[in-house]
């Protein structure tokens, strides 16, 4: 199975319109979020749905750090991995996502109803935590929210798009579910996989 995409180049920058965050006049500030192009094709036989899933695997591990200006987070530091976007059910004939169709801006709270092709779920991405704690936009963060990484942090992120094909229609999952509860219930269940990745930084001392 192959896996590609028209909005950016494999293993190159991504561009900013579909990152969550960018520079501004006054520092940094929310992007236009919007989804990236995917297709996909050489599907294993048998497929019935597919799950798509989009990890940062490069997230700091010391929160403190995060956004200070008088300090900047080492390229060695210990990392985590970070959802951005998690779906499952996509339709077995399906081989295309366009750009836009799932997130078009970033939306206070969380979108509650995502857009996304049709029968397909999106589960919760990993702003769900982040923003916890701010009255402003705490809430059920579903479906696609693209990069945002520190602006003081000196290693350049990888952002990971993950498709994964599978011998069963619908996964069991509840209704508010994570990247973690697909990883669980498509155990057994995987004919095949593909992956395609993107990079970004707001730091403009980080190259790549």
């Amino acid at each position: 199975m192959r896996i590609h995409s028209n909005s950016f180049e494999h293993g190159r920058r991504l561009p900013v319109e579909f990152a969550a965050g960018q520079a501004s006049g006054d520092g940094y500030g929310f992007a236009a979020n919007r989804n990236p192009h995917l297709a996909w094709d050489d599907v294993p036989a048998g497929t019935r749905s597919f799950a798509l899933i989009c990890i940062d695997p490069d997230v700091p591990t010391v929160a403190e750090m995060v956004g200070r200006a008088d300090v900047q987070i080492p390229e060695h530091q210990v990392r985590c991995d970070f959802i951005h976007w998690v779906v499952a059910d996509l339709p077995a004939d399906l081989r295309e996502i366009a750009a836009g169709s799932c997130s078009d801006g970033v939306v206070a709270h969380g979108k509650r109803d995502p857009a996304g092709p049709g029968g397909s779920r999106q589960g919760l991405n990993d702003y769900t935590g982040w923003f916890a704690a701010d009255p402003d936009m705490a809430g059920d963060w579903y479906g696609y929210d693209g990069a945002f990484p520190p602006p003081n942090d000196l290693r350049l992120h990888r952002y990971f798009f993950r498709l994964f094909a599978l011998d069963v229609e619908r996964l069991a999952l509840g209704p508010r579910f994570t990247a973690a509860d697909v990883f669980y219930a498509m155990q057994g269940h995987v004919l095949g996989q593909a992956t395609t990745y993107a990079t970004y930084s707001l730091n403009p001392a980080v190259e790549g």
